[in-house]
């Protein structure tokens, strides 16, 4: 499913980081979570085998059906997890979306006074993103809350080391592909099938037009992935130049 790190200095420094944020939540999570997280840590470095046998450790997912969070979704199952994939439902998503999403056992949750938000945001000439994301997670982290899990995860790339998993209140945040080491490339390799590289939904890019200084939060948040070394200089170039020509 993943591959080592082999002689990759940087990215096996970040998974010794992983290992000792483990250890730092290791009282907040069950033993047999614990255990099989750092098992998936030890495959990445070592290549070592473990048991992959389903365990009782719910993690609720942040599922937007983008590269990153299906990744996320399918390493943890493969890991042995059981993993609630949470998609709130926005106005700017098409019904094909929702319909796939289906059929990865997706739950679907709603963000009251969403576009009330983000439209105020728009009128500021404000970054979009950052805030839909933020509101994104707490509708995530309310639907463990009433469900009972513990562990909220994230398809986050950049969130390396000591906050790749650590406890948030009464929950604890788990930032997949950061907590593994894991670039966008390698993300995209894992769903076995074709992936359109683009910047922003729908709604992101109508808002560019009344707001192009949005553009500019666009790029500088690429070249910040492309710096922390999640995604490379050809992904870096298909993200700019989709957003430039919106």
């Amino acid at each position: 499913m993943i591959e080592t790190v082999k002689d990759d200095f940087v990215k096996t420094y970040r998974l010794h980081q992983s290992l000792e944020a483990l250890e730092r939540v290791r009282g907040e999570i069950s033993e047999e979570a614990y255990e099989r997280l750092k098992s998936l840590v030890h495959y990445r470095l070592y290549g070592k085998e473990f048991n992959r046998e389903k365990i009782r450790e719910k993690i609720a997912l942040a599922f937007s059906m983008g590269s990153d969070s299906t990744a996320s979704l399918l390493i943890l199952r493969w890991a042995g997890f059981e993993v609630v994939p949470v998609m709130v439902k926005l106005p700017q998503m098409r019904d094909v979306i929702l319909f796939r999403a289906q059929e990865y056992g997706a739950v679907f949750v709603e963000i009251p006074e969403y576009m009330e938000t983000i439209s105020a945001q728009i009128k500021k000439k404000a970054p979009i993103c950052g805030k839909c994301h933020s509101m994104i997670m707490e509708a995530v982290k309310d639907y463990a809350r009433k469900n009972g899990i513990k562990i909220v995860a994230s398809g986050d790339l950049l969130s390396f080391g000591s906050i790749s998993i650590y406890k948030e209140e009464d929950l604890i945040k788990l930032n997949l592909p950061a907590f593994l080491a894991l670039d966008k490339r390698e993300a995209i390799s894992l769903l076995g099938r074709k992936y359109a590289l683009g910047f922003g939904c729908s709604l992101w890019k109508n808002a560019t037009k009344s707001a192009p200084i949005l553009k500019r939060f666009g790029i500088q948040r690429v070249l910040r992935e492309l710096r922390a070394g999640a995604i490379d200089k050809e992904i870096a170039n298909a993200l700019i130049r989709d957003i430039l020509k919106n």
